[in-house]
């Protein structure tokens, strides 16, 4: 990955294998967007003193020319549900913007 990639877990033990599924994830918003400049994910478990269930919260950002995209989402239970997810959003305003930037969507008249 050319892309610099920023990642930042709080309130979570680390995992070599979390942050290798974040590292190949981001990867593939490069084929998305040739111009992506930077990436920035963020996981955090919520509501550490609850005795039930954990939530889990990711973030991503990420920079291309003109535009920052930023991602929110959580789920309880399992961080990989709540990574894919925030990916997936990533991606498609990703390709939105890509699109936004070769012309291929139409504009309305001023």
């Amino acid at each position: 990955m050319q892309t610099p990639l920023h990642i930042t877990i709080r309130d979570l033990a680390r995992s070599e294998a979390l942050e290798t599924r974040i590292r190949d994830t981001a990867a593939k918003l490069e084929r998305v967007h040739p111009r992506l400049m930077s990436v920035n994910v963020t996981i955090e478990q919520q509501n550490r003193h609850q005795h039930q269930g954990r939530q889990f919260a990711v973030r991503v950002g990420a920079r291309v020319p003109g535009r920052v995209i930023a991602v929110d989402r959580a789920h309880d239970e399992d961080v990989y549900v709540a990574l894919r997810d925030a990916f997936e959003a990533t991606q498609r305003q990703l390709e939105e913007a890509w699109r936004i930037e070769r012309g291929e969507v139409k504009t309305r008249a001023a």
